[in-house]
């Protein structure tokens, strides 16, 4: 038979629908605090819950493409377009999730990316969300444990309660994005095209929600082949309280970081 012959006479009836969503886990950092992008559903099921931006995959779409859309419709960026800070946002698939009672209207598949971007601006709802907000990680009730979770519980009295099973997928994205600040030069995503070692010290701090030592943290990433190149000036001035001119870096050609900067433990970290 051939596959011709085959079509002519399927039908998807025979199998339970199911649907394929996309979510994306959209992270920046604003007034030195990691956000993340959420908007509140304004029709049900679970109105009026905060979710990650998402919605299902059209007909004809690809699901980077899906991903893309939805991340343009709630932050008015669009990742396919040029121009050097569209080129900053990093988007990656980040884990497929697909519970059969994830979703009480039917079974839907979710497949979630996350967006890595400095300074995105301020989102505006789209047609089927009553608002959208960059919201402080911090303040989410998500549990401190690292490593990809079967499921995730917000702490009693969290104000945003996340929709479906979105506090596992943003746990998930924390958790990988921690981890590629650790072995690739992800980090250089959140300064700019030129930076100094403590502005990009900052963001690993900031993310990984630990203090790092100055001195410690200065030595590493200079002993990273290809992870930071001096552009041969300083800054204007020292520090707040004085002292030499910082020197001033920009991302280099590494990939991969090798050494890797090691996360280190919250009663390892400097408080």
């Amino acid at each position: 038979m051939s596959d011709a012959e085959f079509l002519a006479g399927y039908d998807p009836r025979a199998f339970a629908p199911v649907a394929v969503t996309v979510d994306v886990v959209a992270l920046t950092i604003r007034d030195d605090d990691l956000h993340v992008l959420l908007v509140r559903r304004g029709a049900p099921p679970q109105e009026g819950t905060w979710a990650l931006p998402g919605g299902f995959v059209q007909p004809q779409e690809d699901l980077p493409d899906a991903a893309a859309r939805e991340l343009a419709e709630e932050t008015g960026l669009d990742t396919r377009d040029g121009g050097p800070v569209l080129r900053r946002v990093h988007l990656e698939q980040l884990a497929s999730y697909g519970a059969p009672q994830r979703d009480p209207r039917m079974r839907v598949v979710s497949v979630a990316y996350l967006a890595f971007a400095p300074e995105l601006p301020d989102p505006a709802a789209g047609t089927d969300a009553a608002d959208a907000a960059w919201v402080p990680v911090s303040g989410l009730g998500l549990p401190e444990d690292t490593g990809p979770a079967r499921s995730v519980r917000q702490r009693p009295g969290t104000s945003r309660r996340l929709a479906f099973d979105h506090a596992r997928i943003l746990h998930d994205g924390l958790d990988r994005a921690r981890a590629k600040l650790e072995y690739t030069p992800l980090a250089t995503r959140f300064v700019g095209e030129e930076f100094t070692v403590t502005e990009l010290r900052a963001v690993y701090e900031t993310v990984w929600g630990v203090e790092l030592h100055a001195g410690n943290f200065h030595r590493k990433v200079l002993s990273v082949p290809g992870f930071l190149e001096s552009v041969g000036t300083t800054t204007e001035r020292g520090g707040p309280r004085g002292g030499p001119r910082a020197r001033i870096y920009r991302a280099g050609d590494a990939r991969l970081l090798h050494p890797a900067l090691l996360r280190p433990a919250r009663e390892e970290a400097i408080r």
